[in-house]
């Protein structure tokens, strides 16, 4: 279920089903460095959202949170952190954290949550089709991580 009113009213309905919440994370930086993370941004977005088509009814997939890539990792842990506290206040019993940047390699066991690493594709060059096809093989590798979790 995607972060919009018609899926909240039907995540609030049936939300003693839902124990899974995806977050994607995307850094924002400018100058030199805009361009690569707007194409993990891009990348990550976008498996996002084929990974929501498999599990339609059974994750809810939040916004992305957001963050400067140059304010230092603790800022952005101590924000991630008072996030997945309320995620796991309100009753998720899995927290996955979607991401392309290798700032949080080193990092992933600080989260009760489970930080998922993928390298970006860029996508900017390829036609649709292809592009879909590419997102159907990551999702088909983030399946296994994601259902091992939930043994």
């Amino acid at each position: 279920m995607k972060w919009n009113a018609k899926d909240i009213d039907i995540y609030l309905k049936e939300k003693k089903y839902v124990d899974t919440v995806v977050v994607p994370l995307l850094p924002i930086a400018f100058e030199e460095e805009m361009k690569h993370t707007a194409n993990q941004g891009e990348f990550i977005e976008l498996l996002a959202l084929h990974l929501e088509r498999q599990f339609k009814g059974r994750m809810l997939f939040l916004p992305a949170f957001s963050y400067l890539q140059d304010v230092g990792f603790e800022i952005t842990k101590v924000n991630l952190s008072a996030l997945e506290k309320k995620l796991l206040e309100n009753g998720f019993s899995y927290v996955f954290y979607l991401t392309s940047d290798g700032l949080w390699n080193g990092h992933q066991d600080e989260f009760d949550g489970s930080v998922i690493w993928l390298p970006s594709i860029p996508l900017e060059h390829m036609d649709e089709p292809y592009k879909h096809s590419i997102m159907e093989d990551q999702v088909n590798q983030l399946l296994k991580i994601i259902v091992q979790k939930w043994k």
